[in-house]
């Protein structure tokens, strides 16, 4: 799943208007809960890595909520400090550290304020969390967080507190989740948990246990919530979304259920495994106009061989088959995808046939890394990390100049066109302009102008003027 960045922050009581019972590497910055201070236990969460770990983190936050505890945005006032981490790359880890030893100063200073590590790096550095560095009071793996206000208990009665089972059967699914993203439009639903891809250079199987969907009525349910609170656009979230599967229904038949929800409610996906795309799901985006012609298919290698060493199921011919089917079911989508550069063994060739098929397909953005060793994978048992760094390096700056250059172009030929843009807030430069995507995830600035009628969650359309190679700039008609 791809890796996200975000600082979010949101009063309490707003958060709490959507806390209801339901029936059912980019290394990333902070995102924390903020609330206004009350009696109640102050908490503060920060949270780093993929979209899944932010929707976790919603999860946490109802536990905690229901537990008793307020938010604070200023981790020095907090009673109980709460990192979500992230283990998919050493830099995420490596900034998780550091966090860390900040906040065992911090802790020295205020020695009843609680630290504890949430999500994958609890999972896989328990030990060490607890015994050899001692920074931290608890330990919850992703699996385990139903168990937190007991282990809170633990840590307040002066004991260390650990839960890291991994589960076959946890999906939260009757969870509410408190929403801590500030924008009221736009909100995360959790469809399955786990992955069983074996990727070999992937700790997700390890740090989050095999496959498991959730109970579609849950996940209609939580759509029709989110509706009825006011959100106009879901992300269906997975480690590969085109494996979900609940007596019988698939992931197609799901994403057309959830479009069904309202004419007005956006739906996107994330993340697609090539291998599992099916023509059913392209079909079914073609058919619906409020699924977003978007697709995130990460392709991670152009080299038949290096794919074949990470164990991802698919060739360079079969994902660009997918490709090509793609875009003639539905010929305006936007295309993103993820791209490891220096894989093991991989030869100046093997770059070459990524940048080739970058240049086959021309995607609209990507994610881009240098292989890093994640200890416990398949490759790092069997495969030596064997491409020299500064090779790593320059492999990548080819990779994300060529990246700029495709971003460019695709944003300069929507000069002169005119986009359905559902607006998320205030442009982060100006507030006399508003910020929304369109259709293909593109990102429109565009000024607020006489129109007194819109808001956040109003769709408008717009005309683009100019571009940037992140941003398309327009006016409203």
């Amino acid at each position: 799943m791809s890796q996200t960045t975000q600082k979010i922050f949101q009063p309490l009581e707003e958060a709490l208007a959507h806390h209801k019972p339901l029936g059912e590497e980019r290394q990333g910055e902070a995102y924390m809960a903020a609330g206004a201070a009350d009696a109640r236990k102050l908490a503060y969460i920060e949270t780093y890595g993929c979209q899944m770990n932010f929707s976790d983190t919603e999860i946490i936050a109802s536990m905690l909520t229901d537990k008793g505890f307020s938010f604070t945005p200023n981790e020095t006032e907090a009673d109980l400090v709460l990192i979500n981490t992230c283990s998919i790359r050493e830099n995420a880890e490596q900034r998780v550290w550091h966090r860390l030893d900040h906040l065992k100063h911090i802790k020295k200073k205020r020695p009843g304020m609680m630290v504890g590590v949430v999500g994958c790096m609890a999972e896989r550095l328990k030990t060490k969390l607890l015994d050899e560095e001692k920074l931290v009071d608890m330990v919850i793996g992703p699996d385990a967080y139903r168990s937190l206000p007991a282990l809170i208990d633990e840590v307040e009665s002066g004991q260390r507190a650990v839960n890291v089972l991994l589960s076959r059967e946890e999906t939260y699914a009757e969870i509410a989740p408190v929403r801590l993203n500030t924008n009221g439009v736009s909100a995360f639903i959790s469809i399955m948990r786990g992955c069983n891809n074996m990727c070999s250079f992937c700790v997700v199987p390890f740090t989050r246990g095999r496959e498991r969907s959730r109970d579609p009525e849950s996940i209609v349910h939580e759509a029709r919530e989110l509706v009825s609170n006011g959100y106009r656009e879901v992300t269906l979230l997975g480690q590969n979304v085109d494996s979900y599967r609940v007596e019988g229904t698939g992931f197609a038949r799901l994403l057309e259920r959830v479009a069904q929800v309202h004419p007005d409610l956006r739906v996107r996906f994330s993340t697609s495994n090539p291998r599992d795309m099916t023509d059913e799901v392209i079909h079914i985006i073609a058919a619906y106009p409020n699924i977003c012609n978007f697709i995130h298919l990460p392709v991670q290698s152009g080299n038949t061989e290096i794919l074949h060493k990470m164990n991802r199921g698919h060739h360079r011919e079969w994902y660009l088959e997918r490709i090509a089917r793609i875009r003639e079911i539905v010929p305006d989508i936007g295309l993103s995808t993820d791209i490891i550069t220096g894989f093991c063994g991989e030869t100046e060739a093997q770059h070459q046939d990524t940048l080739s098929l970058m240049e086959a397909v021309r995607y609209d953005s990507a994610f881009m890394f240098y292989y890093s060793e994640r200890p416990g994978t398949p490759a790092a048992k069997k495969l030596p990390d064997d491409v020299p760094l500064e090779v790593k390096k320059r492999r990548l700056q080819e990779i994300v100049d060529l990246q700029n250059r495709h971003s460019l172009e695709s944003n300069l030929k929507d000069v002169g066109c005119t986009f359905r843009v559902l607006i998320e807030g205030n442009s982060k430069r100006s507030e006399s302009d508003w910020c929304g995507r369109n259709d293909q995830n593109k990102m429109l600035v565009f000024p607020k102008g006489s129109r007194t009628d819109l808001q956040p969650g109003s769709y408008v359309h717009v005309r683009v003027t100019q571009v940037t190679g992140a941003t398309l700039i327009g006016e409203i008609v």
